[in-house]
């Protein structure tokens, strides 16, 4: 999987990016850094992409 692929992520993670990106472009910031960013902000939420088994979160 190359990198910047955002395949391994669930549609509800990728809908919450989206919706994070949006809110850094209305405060300004260009709409590549603004991605950059909702993306690093979703996987510190999130741990990043597709997560399976019970209890992952200790």
């Amino acid at each position: 999987m190359p990198r910047g692929d955002k395949s391994a992520y669930t549609d509800k993670q990728k809908r919450q990016a989206r919706h994070i990106e949006e809110g850094y472009m209305e405060r300004g910031v260009p709409e590549k850094e603004a991605q950059r960013r909702a993306w690093a902000t979703e996987n510190k939420i999130s741990g990043g992409g597709r997560k399976s088994g019970s209890g992952r979160k200790h």
